[in-house]
């Protein structure tokens, strides 16, 4: 007789930055290893859209149910509490959440005072861990504590099946300290970059031929720091060559607007405060020279930083956590201390100093990295993690 498919829920209810693009990644390779996929999803009509972008050839191999309410709430009572519910929907044992951290802190602050997780997810249930702060940061505050004293109960007592990172280092270092426990590195993955013209895709975009283009891509939330590198901006000459692309929704913020839209204005900048399309991220990378990635308090990997690697172009980054270890081990591009404005105004006019030989040696470098993040070595870290590798 032909072996049962194995089931499992992969859970995913965000739609912004690099969640679509994970989601899909994962959910062909678990379907290329055999297994029988339910996708707990949003379901409501824009995340709904932006899912069927990029998934939509992938529906009729899976099974798809919603993990919000018509109002935006998701079904239970949140966090663990959730995932178990659509886990009974599912009527399967299995749960890999493709952001663990969508419920890691509830769950971890409950489990930390005795409140574990339904049982029906006991050993059963694991995922990609985005951003563990606490981890790598250990603090003796309240919430931080809480949350370790939680993960690790939660950890001895068997209840995680498998926890993934995007951080290397932090992985390495949690494994020579714990060995035996399901921890695992997950290197990050993006499709080849389409070759775009230059020329194209700047008169595509209303950029100016012949600028220096610094790209800002993604949503601007704070941490990320649009607003500083408006300000870098602001404080060049006014007839710098540097010119400042930004493509991604911008918060709401009134000030952040109005000092972009004095560069727009001045020939300076071009702004696409919306969703972008994939076809537009392709445009937005062939169009520039460099990538600025100047977040502040960001913990964990940059998929920006990551993408710029992948389409050989530099950055203009923090130096803090993993993304200045990486641009500084890898030689990546150019780093900045960060949140300091004028840090970042030096960075941009060494950047568009630069000659063609230096520009060469950073693009060599950017693809060199790129190769650690191939889709063989994806799958076979994703499926050695959830279990279909011996």
């Amino acid at each position: 007789m032909p072996e049962t498919p194995q089931e499992l829920l992969l859970y995913e209810v965000q739609t912004e930055g690099h969640h679509v693009g994970m989601l899909r990644s994962m959910t062909e390779e678990l379907l290329g290893a055999g297994w029988r996929l339910t996708l707990a999803l949003d379901q409501r009509p824009e995340a709904k859209a932006r899912l069927g972008e990029q998934m939509a050839d992938l529906w009729a191999e899976t099974k798809v149910l919603s993990a919000r309410d018509a109002r935006g709430w998701v079904h239970g009572r949140g966090g663990a509490e959730t995932v178990a519910f659509c886990q009974k929907q599912a009527g399967v044992k299995r749960v890999f959440l493709a952001c663990l951290d969508e419920v890691a802190s509830n769950c971890w602050r409950k489990a930390a005072m005795g409140w574990m997780p339904p049982a029906s997810l006991r050993g059963q249930f694991g995922g990609l861990y985005i951003r563990p702060r606490f981890l790598a940061s250990p603090s003796l505050a309240p919430n931080p504590w809480l949350k370790r004293l939680g993960f690790w109960r939660l950890v001895k007592g068997g209840w995680l099946r498998q926890v993934l990172f995007l951080d290397e280092y932090l992985t390495a270092e949690l494994k020579a300290r714990h060995p035996g426990e399901p921890f695992y590195f997950l290197p990050e993955t993006y499709p080849a970059p389409k070759k775009v013209d230059r020329a194209l895709a700047r008169e595509r975009l209303g950029v100016p031929p012949l600028a220096c283009v610094f790209l800002f891509y993604g949503g601007a939330y704070w941490r990320k720091r649009l607003d500083l590198a408006v300000a870098a901006m602001e404080a060049l000459p006014a007839d710098s060559q540097a010119f400042l692309l930004c493509l991604g929704r911008q918060p709401d913020n009134a000030t952040l607007a109005r000092d972009l839209e004095r560069l727009c204005a001045a020939g300076r900048a071009r702004s696409l405060n919306r969703y972008v399309s994939l076809e537009e991220e392709e445009l937005g990378f062939a169009a520039c020279d460099f990538v600025l990635v100047p977040y502040e308090k960001h913990f964990g990997s940059s998929g920006v930083q990551n993408l710029a690697a992948t389409h050989g172009l530099p950055v203009v980054v923090s130096d803090e956590e993993l993304m200045g270890r990486r641009a500084r081990e890898h030689g990546l591009g150019l780093l900045f201390q960060s949140g300091n404005v004028q840090a970042l105004r030096a960075c941009l006019e060494h950047a568009m100093r630069t000659g063609a030989d230096e520009r060469a040696k950073w693009s060599q470098a950017a693809l060199k990295y790129a190769t650690s993040l191939t889709r063989a070595a994806f799958r076979e870290a994703l499926l050695r993690a959830v279990g279909t590798l011996p």
